[in-house]
């Protein structure tokens, strides 16, 4: 059976033609048992996604509705979406009529020459130049702090097997990057060019702010920007200790000199800078670790809609909607 992942948000009037399209194409594809699991991130719409959602789990049996007692981010309620999954094949794709179900053969396809997990990327994007510089920020920064491959496309757009899915949900930390669970799962991975559709309604919601947020979620898998400091670290003491040797010597050889007060400012400002930089850098590990000492969930499950009453490890989840802490973690 292939599951479908979806996290929504403001997504009202595009969720019902996704499901629709995408559950006519994988019929059309030969892959008649299907599951949709939607998980609502307590969109800022006064209901009207959860309204829709709950009307589709009420008209479709293949569907199964999550909504989140609060906004948990993209990539956690990805991972909620995922905890409710039972296919064997999972697809994850958006609520936008983006990551269009016309390009659900191309994935299929390739999927099906053995690869762990498929990416679809876009060889042309049909987003603002603001967000296609956000992706390239984000694309730079996944090379870097988690060795993703040079050759590695990706997007939100992706077809995984049921075993990655259940590795990536062991990880129990607040700040989920799935790109990150994904590469230290597998590397039996590939990608291939899809086309890219225009948003049907609305505009991106992805801030400035959330950007920043995306790419913060990467250094919980990489200790490089650590690493960095250091070497920082090691640059600027060798750095001061010549600077130090040059104005003796110099000293030394004209008695005379006037030693520059505001050189002397200019460099204490930048050093001071660099070192409440780096640690800022180390305050953000110590304050997740914090964090996940302190339990804090992924997200919380306020409301469950068509999930059948079933075993998930040690514990129950039902279609009661009181869904809590540890439903969420686990």
């Amino acid at each position: 059976m292939i599951s479908v992942v979806i996290p929504c948000y403001n997504s009202s009037r595009t969720i019902g033609k996704v499901v629709t399209l995408t559950a006519e194409e994988l019929d059309r594809l030969g892959y008649p048992e299907h599951e949709f699991v939607l998980v609502d991130d307590c969109s800022p719409d006064d209901g009207a996604t959860a309204q829709v959602l709950r009307e589709l789990s009420r008209t479709r049996s293949d569907v199964k509705v999550i909504l989140l007692a609060h906004n948990a981010g993209q990539h956690n309620a990805i991972m909620a979406a995922l905890n409710f999954a039972t296919g064997d094949t999972i697809i994850g794709m958006d609520d936008d009529m983006q990551t269009h179900p016309s390009q659900l053969g191309k994935l299929l396809t390739e999927y099906e020459k053995g690869y762990d997990l498929v990416y679809g990327y876009y060889p042309e994007k049909k987003h603002s130049g603001f967000r296609n510089f956000g992706s390239y920020i984000n694309y730079i920064s996944s090379r870097i702090l988690i060795g993703k491959p040079k050759w590695l496309r990706s997007s939100s757009y992706w077809v995984t097997r049921k075993f990655v899915r259940d590795y990536v949900i062991q990880y129990k930390g607040a700040y989920a990057y799935t790109q990150g669970l994904f590469l230290r799962t597998t590397r039996n991975i590939s990608c291939i060019p899809i086309e890219h559709f225009e948003r049907e309604v609305g505009k991106s919601n992805y801030t400035f702010k959330k950007l920043v947020r995306l790419w913060s979620n990467i250094i919980g898998f990489s200790v490089v920007p650590l690493r960095l400091a250091t070497y920082v670290g090691y640059v600027f003491s060798v750095l001061g200790i010549l600077g130090a040797l040059f104005i003796v010597i110099r000293r030394l050889l004209n008695p005379s000199m006037a030693i520059g007060w505001p050189s002397m400012m200019a460099a204490i400002c930048f050093f001071s800078g660099v070192n409440l930089l780096f640690m800022g850098l180390i305050g953000e590990y110590v304050g997740r670790m914090f964090l996940g000492m302190n339990r804090n969930p992924q997200y919380v499950v306020r409301e469950t809609c068509g999930i059948e009453r079933k075993e998930k490890g040690n514990e129950e989840i039902d279609d009661t909607g009181s869904g809590d802490l540890s439903a969420a973690a686990d």
